[in-house]
């Protein structure tokens, strides 16, 4: 791959090189951009999306307009019942405001392991994530191998955009984009756990506000501890 390519660059060689790749997508702005990409790429698109059981209205309102826009089948990933029966059972159902190892746990049982097993069988899986949306993410690399998902790939089309860029290509094309966009949010995740940001506030300053000096990411991309989950590919690639 070329250094520093365009996102339709990144997604033709993930779609020409792996035989399952996955969209990985928590339909905000970013999962606007990269599936409209795609279906430009790949019509028989692979979308997979988690539902923590704790989402805002509106952003299973945004599944159901990104099905019907792109004619494609998004896999909504659950928990598993049972181990979020008992988390709530010891803990309370709000127990992310109780701790932030807590909070972990929570983001652990809901999202991560719930895509970790949605992943098994897949080559590749695409994420929206930014270099500029926080400094925990300023090294993203656009390509690496996700370890911490069976060695498939992770690839990150996105990684050296900011925010206008992307706001910029969803005008251009008129693409649907979550609705609490316009009521302050700029980012999105569980309704209890996001709310609308100040200006001069950080992207991610309305995810768990109300931790101190903690970083603001779930597991996915960081370990439930809160260590970063290990890059192993060049950021250029």
């Amino acid at each position: 791959m070329i250094a520093n390519p365009e996102p339709e660059e990144v997604l033709r060689w993930a779609y020409e090189n792996f035989n399952r790749v996955a969209i990985v997508a928590s339909f905000q702005a970013e999962s606007s951009v990269i599936i409209d990409i795609a279906s430009r790429v790949r019509p028989d698109l692979s979308v997979l999306t988690l539902d923590t059981g704790r989402l805002p209205q509106e952003t299973h309102d945004m599944i159901d307009r990104v099905r019907e826009r792109y004619r494609i089948e998004v896999q909504v990933v659950h928990p598993d019942a049972e181990e979020v029966r008992q988390v709530v059972s010891q803990h309370g159902i709000n127990l992310f405001y109780n701790s932030p190892d807590l909070r972990r746990l929570c983001c652990d049982v809901r999202k991560s392991r719930p895509l970790d097993g949605a992943l098994r069988g897949y080559d590749a899986w695409v994420t929206g994530v930014r270099r500029e949306q926080s400094a925990t993410r300023a090294e993203t690399p656009i390509f690496t191998v996700d370890e911490q998902h069976h060695g498939i790939a992770k690839i990150a089309p996105l990684a050296t955009w900011s925010k206008g860029q992307v706001w910029d290509y969803i005008r251009a094309n008129h693409l649907p984009y979550h609705a609490l966009y316009d009521q302050g949010y700029t980012s999105i995740g569980c309704a209890p756990c996001t709310r609308a940001t100040s200006a001069g506030e950080d992207e991610r300053a309305g995810r768990w506000w109300w931790e101190q000096n903690e970083l603001k990411e779930c597991g996915i991309h960081y370990s439930p501890d809160g260590r970063p989950r290990p890059f192993n590919g060049s950021r250029d690639q």
